[in-house]
């Protein structure tokens, strides 16, 4: 059957895009940190080198034009001239002055005197300025390094779900795993069920969201992911899969998100990974293979077998049935 549509992929990337915005665009101008941090890299580093490019120009240009109005210019190769700032008298030497004074290099050659009081409002100005330009852009720069986005790529999930019994009762499962040995703290997990209905007042409902019970009562969402978890949701009553059985499963259409949060151990910043499985990715009569074993004085993981399901005995019928 064709693939279709997802509403979630299976690396985390939410399809949705938001348009026709119209007045409201302006909402992100007046949160501007955040759009630039949810920028794309170029994008980021463009404005970065745009932005200090403009910024020294510009001031570098307000340097020139001080020396200029005052006919610094003029009097270069007069010892007894004081000027506003001293060996100043082109462009690139204002230029020059702008960035040892802006990077507090301060090689010496090029000062302001005393006798120009436009000089040291424009330095105050400068140094204003500055540290509000820097500690705009290079927070934002490093937030956007920060981010525990790249954290979440070593968090796995099983490429599909099985539907198999478990202590007597009709379970859909699925496996997670940790490839760092840096732990996830307080791991949390949770499942929508993404699937449209209309309800009895005949609204129709696209991408209608369901939760999963996946042990919020008795605490099995909390995950201590050392090694590979298998999560369980037993399918009751209760359950949105109620009556789903092996033959249904064949014309049904849904989408199980998988959202699994927690506080990465070495930064303290909180992680986000994120999957979907698709009725075609969930196997009927199916169980997930071990991948843990005993070695000498340690448990080792076998990864090669975390996607590996095998058959097994499974009533083909459903939980009401």
């Amino acid at each position: 059957r064709r693939e279709r549509q997802r509403f979630v992929d299976k690396n985390g990337r939410c399809n949705v895009q938001h348009g026709n915005l119209g007045g409201e665009s302006s909402r992100y101008l007046s949160d501007l940190f955040t759009t630039l941090v949810d920028l794309k890299w170029r994008w980021n580093l463009l404005i970065f080198l745009l932005t200090y490019t403009v910024a020294w120009l510009v001031m570098a240009s307000m340097w020139w034009g001080i020396a200029y109005l005052r006919g610094d210019l003029h009097q270069v190769h007069d010892d007894t001239y004081s000027p506003c700032v001293a060996n100043v008298y082109n462009f690139p030497s204002a230029f020059l002055f702008f960035i040892e004074t802006e990077a507090t290099i301060g090689y010496g050659h090029r000062y302001i005197t005393e006798r120009c009081p436009e000089g040291i409002v424009l330095f105050l100005f400068q140094s204003l300025l500055g540290s509000i330009v820097d500690a705009f852009l290079i927070g934002c720069m490093f937030i956007k390094m920060s981010q525990p986005k790249k954290r979440a790529e070593t968090l796995m999930f099983s490429r599909a779900a099985v539907v198999s019994q478990r202590d007597g009762k009709l379970c859909l499962m699925f496996r997670v795993g940790n490839l760092r040995n840096s732990h996830m703290v307080s791991a949390q997990i949770r499942c929508k069920l993404i699937k449209s209905r209309q309800t009895p007042e005949g609204e129709f409902l696209p991408l209608d969201q369901c939760e999963l019970d996946v042990g919020f009562g008795t605490g099995a969402d909390q995950l201590f992911l050392v090694s590979p978890l298998t999560i369980c949701h037993e399918i009751n009553s209760k359950s949105p899969f109620f009556c789903l059985s092996q033959r249904s499963l064949r014309s049904e259409q849904f989408e199980i998100v998988v959202i699994l949060e927690g506080i990465v151990e070495t930064t303290g910043m909180t992680c986000q990974a994120r999957t979907s499985y698709t009725e075609d990715e969930v196997l009927w009569g199916h169980r997930f293979l071990p991948v843990m074993s005993l070695e000498d004085g340690f448990f080792r993981v076998d990864y090669s077998q975390f996607h590996a399901t095998f058959e097994v005995p499974t009533p083909p019928y459903s939980v009401k049935e």
